[in-house]
């Protein structure tokens, strides 16, 4: 399993760090794709607290594919539902391969379905 890594950034070293305006940084956090500190909201600069690959694969959507934030949501919508489906493609497989193991082992019950 993957480590995570976060870090926590103000706007402006994200902006920096990454190459998006703070503008961006606030369109992609009102639309729920950055996790901001909970401590954000008493901070005098609003802190984000996220993955270190999270943001950088935002960097890398909006400045290799000019996305909006908007675009950005989609693809990451997309890749997540994706994600899903190739897992669940490996468990059905995992699933079938015992069963036909089982069968294997058993030849009387396939007799009896037919």
């Amino acid at each position: 399993m993957p480590t995570t890594h976060f870090i926590t950034l103000t706007f402006r070293d994200c902006a920096s760090t990454y190459g998006l305006s703070e503008d961006a940084l606030r369109e992609l956090a009102d639309l729920g794709l950055l996790r901001l500190s909970a401590a954000a909201t008493q901070a005098p600069e609003p802190l984000i607290e996220d993955e270190a690959e999270h943001l950088a694969r935002l960097a890398r959507l909006h400045h290799d594919l000019d996305l909006s934030p908007e675009g950005i949501d989609l693809v990451l919508t997309m890749r997540q539902r994706l994600e899903q489906l190739q897992y669940e493609l490996t468990r059905q497989r995992a699933r079938a391969a015992q069963l036909e193991a089982w069968v294997r082992r058993h030849p009387a019950a396939d007799a009896d379905w037919q």
